[in-house]
């Protein structure tokens, strides 16, 4: 049987290629180091999404055991006092009735959401294990090629074999990252100063937040003189709203909706034709430090913890904590990094 090959053209030999142009591996070393870096970044980004999905997965599955625990306390206290003065053979409840009531609760629970949102989870989390894994991987491949090119500086054909696999490696890493890793880089095109402060105003601006409307008006929230200002298109002050326990941060609900900050409510602010009027506000237990909305959701900061509300004020679940200090959080102040739960949209 005859094969017929076609010839190869334009092939240079290795040792004519090693010997050619020499690779700058000083840059080279810095590209490698650098994509090292961002393909941790990219494993630690997809872990942290992972671990917060699993955090919201068993904090959902801990309101449904505690739903289930009261309604099973509930319904014994119920027992309890119907049986009151009652001899056993007149018992509202025997013990056969009560049996089957408690084997009815434990069937709801059985066919609770526990099973669908833990199936929910794993469906949500092998893509991320998927990104996960690849960046392992790439990691790993590339990681022994660094380390291995200082080895083989003094054999040209073994360093040029192996630079050209790390440059590969590099550019395959590259497009590794910007497909399941963007890096939004924003450049500031120009900034102007405008003075917000007010004849009323004791001390001198604090501004703590700030928040634009989409008519072009901007709210400013500032904290040492108490108040929320209401500022039009050129950021002169058009209104304002003063408030005894001090503003810290705001977010928009909709395009004539806000919700500030305070140390332990959320106040609604209603935004009509430069007139500000205070709304509804939700009571918390604890402090809130930091607020952002996302599709009809409040995501609440502590100062150690992170909070999923609704915008009816009602707790979804605890999404983070740490008190191992006062304030503690990626960003300081309680301030944590909410970006990954509301870009994502993964709760």
């Amino acid at each position: 049987m005859w094969l017929y090959f076609r010839l190869c053209v334009q092939v240079t030999p290795l040792p004519q290629a090693a010997g050619g142009k020499s690779t700058n591996f000083k840059n080279l070393s810095f590209r490698t180091e650098n994509t090292l870096s961002q393909m941790k970044q990219c494993q630690a980004y997809q872990e942290n999404i992972m671990m917060s999905l699993k955090v919201s997965y068993k904090e959902h599955e801990r309101l449904i055991v505690d739903v289930l625990r009261v309604n099973i306390i509930s319904y014994l206290r119920e027992c309890e006092t119907s049986t009151v003065n009652t001899t056993h053979e007149h018992m509202q409840y025997p013990i056969s009735e009560m049996r089957e009531v408690i084997k009815n609760l434990l069937a709801d629970f059985e066919k609770s959401t526990i099973k669908e949102k833990k199936e929910e989870l794993n469906l949500k989390q092998a893509p991320l294990k998927v990104v996960r894994n690849s960046c392992i991987r790439l990691h790993y491949e590339l990681f022994h090629l660094h380390v291995a090119i200082p080895k083989v500086l003094g054999k040209p054909e073994l360093s040029f074999i192996a630079s050209k696999k790390c440059l590969e490696n590099i550019q395959q890493s590259d497009i590794f990252l910007k497909e399941n890793f963007p890096i939004h880089v924003f450049t500031v095109s120009g900034k102007s100063v405008h003075n917000v402060k007010m004849p009323s105003d004791s001390y001198k601006c604090w501004i703590t937040a700030v928040c634009a409307l989409p008519n072009g008006q901007v709210l400013v929230a500032d904290y040492d003189n108490t108040k929320v200002k209401l500022l039009d298109q050129q950021y002169r002050v058009v209104g304002h709203l003063d408030f005894r326990d001090g503003s810290g941060d705001m977010c928009l609900i909709t395009p004539t909706e806000v919700a500030v900050a305070m140390y332990g409510k959320v106040q609604f602010i209603t935004v009509s034709q430069s007139q500000l009027a205070k709304g509804r506000k939700l009571k918390l237990q604890h402090y809130c430090t930091a607020i952002a909305h996302n599709q009809g959701d409040l995501y609440i900061c502590s100062g150690t913890a992170l909070y999923k509300f609704t915008l009816s004020g009602e707790l979804v679940c605890r999404l983070y904590e740490d008190s191992s200090a006062d304030f503690t959080g990626k960003n300081h102040g309680g301030f944590i990094l909410i970006t990954c739960v509301i870009c994502t949209e993964i709760f």
